[in-house]
């Protein structure tokens, strides 16, 4: 059995995901905000910071974000990383 780190709360647990269980909840409902901001507004221009804004997620869990599958792409988009 592999343990990983959290990248939220920094926890350990077995499992597979980017988060541990406590934390998936949160972490889903983020996502959601920001592909849904993304949807309706875009990344062209934007900086992580007027993301962040807007959405009230962190700027480390948009860096975050940004490295999960079907996500990488947005990087290239954004004015700060």
């Amino acid at each position: 059995m592999e343990l990983t780190r959290c990248s939220r709360c920094g926890a350990f647990y077995a499992n597979t995901g980017y988060v541990c269980s406590k934390c998936s909840d949160q972490d889903n409902f983020e996502l959601s905000t920001f592909k849904k901001y993304v949807e309706e507004n875009g990344v062209e221009l934007k900086s992580l910071s007027e993301i962040s804004t807007y959405t009230g997620i962190s700027e480390k869990n948009l860096n975050r974000f940004l490295d999960y599958d079907g996500l990488e792409g947005y990087k290239k988009f954004l004015k700060e990383l």
